[in-house]
């Protein structure tokens, strides 16, 4: 700096104007189209050589003359009035279907990598709601098999619990000539057995006691019969087994017919969870599942099951199917109605090991899914791939990549409500070189 200012004035700004004047020479040699000597063009080629093989391939795209970060698909000229620069396939460095991106752009973007996995299973998780309703298949409705009036209640209230063999009415037999409806004649075949008794006949004893069985007639009225060698009228109905009475029908004074129900009874010791779930999560429910119930009465508990039956019908208004989960109630915390939140684990098994990507490297158009191969060396290939099953954070690659190749994840966030899958590839290489797939995308004359 010294020694410039110790030169005459009229020496340095000769040699700015020198420089200017070289500037414009150059600019107009460029913009007239006026070719250099053979000379000259050697020399330009011996010290730049990739200006010289830029002369020749395919443009890919025009770059900014004053080496601004624009770009453009067509011809176009800056706010000077420059020519942008056109760069061709034979300069643009990267291999065919290449990304290549600057080691400082890629810090910027905190581009991280993984690895393709290989599993033999995904870990899947269905959300769904429902209600627990008892389980059916522990379900008992208290009839008889002759017509009579309820005389005593020995169990009045809904709710009760009840153990197998619990007296819970006790009944009046209508004979015959009193009966406003034809029935069975149970008085006739408790006679039957006091007569086999008198006779001391055993086989015509058992015979006469199945016969009384068949009818309904519990083993206690039986064996009053026995004792006291007379037929009774007044019978007591007691439970076929322990639980809780959800329905009483019966009361005191009220005559049934053969077959009406008098009480309901169920075993809740396990009861039904019947999810509501969404019609694309059905196909990869199986039964044996394992589900997870959380209800608002019991906040922070989980209660645990498993899937029992897939029904085969939807329900057209919401699109959704029914699962019923059997979950087990030992101490009767979970009732008729309540309502829970279930996850359901459905893992995708497969008979040979399949290749994985975390769900964040897939990078999806809505016509075509991409991932980002890494190369090394800030070079990176869109690739597009084919994807099956989704689980535990990962989803299944069916084809396009394969164990072992580091893909690019997080990169998700190169797409925006208004772009593209293009777009989003060329802004994740701005700042590089780009091969022909994809072209830089850049501002329309």
């Amino acid at each position: 700096m010294d020694t410039f200012a110790k030169k005459p004035l009229w020496v340095a700004g000769g040699a700015i104007v020198l420089v200017a004047a070289g500037m414009a020479a150059g600019y107009w040699l460029h913009t007239s189209g006026v070719q250099s000597p053979p000379g000259r063009q050697s020399a330009v080629a011996a010290l730049n050589p990739a200006s010289a093989a830029s002369a020749t391939g395919k443009i890919l795209y025009y770059k900014n003359p004053m080496g601004l970060p624009d770009t453009s698909p067509v011809p176009k000229k800056d706010s000077m009035g420059m020519d942008y620069i056109p760069v061709y396939a034979s300069s643009a460095g990267n291999e065919p279907g290449i990304v290549t991106v600057s080691p400082a752009r890629v810090q910027m973007l905190g581009v991280k990598t993984a690895p393709v996995e290989s599993r033999s299973a995904l870990a899947r998780k269905i959300e769904a709601t429902g209600t627990i309703k008892p389980d059916e298949s522990r379900l008992a409705s208290v009839t008889t098999k002759f017509d009579g009036v309820v005389e005593k209640l020995l169990v009045a209230t809904t709710g009760a619990s009840v153990r197998a063999g619990q007296p819970l009415a006790q009944v009046w037999i209508q004979t015959p000539d009193t009966m406003m409806q034809t029935g069975p004649d149970v008085i006739t075949r408790q006679i039957d057995l006091v007569i086999a008794l008198q006779d001391k006949n055993s086989k015509e004893i058992a015979q006469a006691e199945n016969v009384l069985r068949q009818y309904g007639i519990p083993e206690s009225t039986i064996e009053e019969i026995k004792r006291t060698g007379r037929a009774t009228r007044f019978v007591t109905i007691t439970a076929p087994r322990s639980g809780v009475i959800l329905e009483k029908p019966a009361i005191e004074g009220m005559h049934f017919n053969t077959g009406d129900p008098l009480f309901k009874i169920a075993d809740l010791s396990t009861v039904w969870l019947m999810a509501d779930v969404q019609e694309q999560d059905l196909g990869a429910l199986r039964v044996g599942d394992s589900a997870t119930a959380s209800l608002v009465a019991y906040p922070g508990q989980n209660f645990t099951g498993k899937v029992d039956f897939i029904y085969p019908t939807l329900l057209a208004g919401t699109r959704q199917g029914q699962v019923r989960i059997v979950l087990p109630n030992p101490d009767g915390r979970l009732r008729d109605a309540m309502y829970a939140r279930v996850t359901i684990d459905t893992p995708e098994l497969s008979q040979k090991p399949m290749a994985v990507v975390p769900d964040s490297a897939i990078l999806n158009n809505g016509s075509r899914q991409v991932v980002l191969v890494a190369h090394g060396q800030g070079r990176y290939e869109p690739r597009v791939v084919r994807i099956g099953a989704h689980g535990d954070g990962y989803t299944q690659i069916l084809g396009g990549v394969k164990p072992g190749e580091q893909v690019v994840i997080g990169a998700n966030f190169l797409i925006d409500a208004e772009s593209n899958l293009q777009a989003a590839l060329q802004s994740f290489a701005s700042g590089g070189t780009a091969s022909p797939s994809p072209q830089p995308a850049g501002p329309k004359p």
